[in-house]
């Protein structure tokens, strides 16, 4: 984002706060403009539930509403709604815990004692250059992630997804800046490996 970009979001979210915090109408309703969506699709995106992303937004837009006093300004107020919206995901998740979810390590590459690659890694690029399969590519991507563990998908979501920078995912989730880059740098190998397993296969089938 362009720092002149970054200055207007910047004041457009001092304005939103004053309205909130003197109990404006107009505050509820700029809320509801600017972040309804962006938490309903990152809570549409951890919970794989539209109705379950639906009352997450409802209840992290009233929270923002009545804990408006409690905002310090330490982070960037996107990122503290950030952080609500992902800590209510969490919490919905927790009350769940119906979907199973893969163990990284079966994953990860195969390494030999000098530190290289034990079975050669399938370069599965070129499949991309196929029109036809760009749909399917993209679903299998999207089960990929659904797939990884709570922590590890909230992480990638944010990071690659919601284009969000390392520090903000820090800030969103209360974590340092280098388990943010563990578990993007983790969540990417997990990926890459589910996704050359794909590939293979559909090789094979050829």
């Amino acid at each position: 984002m362009a720092p002149a970009d970054t200055r207007l979001r910047r004041f457009a979210d001092e304005k939103l706060q004053a309205w909130l915090r003197a109990g404006d109408e107009r505050g509820v309703e700029e809320l509801v403009t600017r972040y309804a969506g962006v938490v309903y699709r990152q809570a549409r995106r951890l919970l794989n539930d539209p109705r379950d992303a639906e009352e997450v937004t409802q209840d992290v837009l009233l929270t923002v509403v009545e804990k408006i006093h409690t905002f310090k300004g330490e982070a960037a107020f996107s990122s503290w709604i950030y952080r609500i919206a992902t800590n209510a995901a969490y919490g919905r998740l927790r009350s769940k815990r119906s979907r199973p979810e893969v163990s990284l390590e079966s994953f990860f590459p195969v390494f030999d004692a000098e530190g290289r690659h034990a079975q050669p890694m399938l370069d599965w690029s070129d499949c991309l250059n196929d029109p036809g399969v760009i749909a399917e590519t993209r679903g299998a991507i999207e089960q990929a992630i659904n797939r990884l563990p709570t922590e590890y998908r909230t992480a990638i979501l944010l990071r690659d997804v919601e284009g969000l920078s390392n520090e903000e995912v820090a800030a969103t989730l209360g974590l340092t800046v280098a388990a943010v880059k563990s578990r993007v740098h983790r969540a990417r190998l997990v990926l890459r490996g589910q996704l050359a397993r794909y590939f293979a296969g559909w090789k094979e089938s050829w």
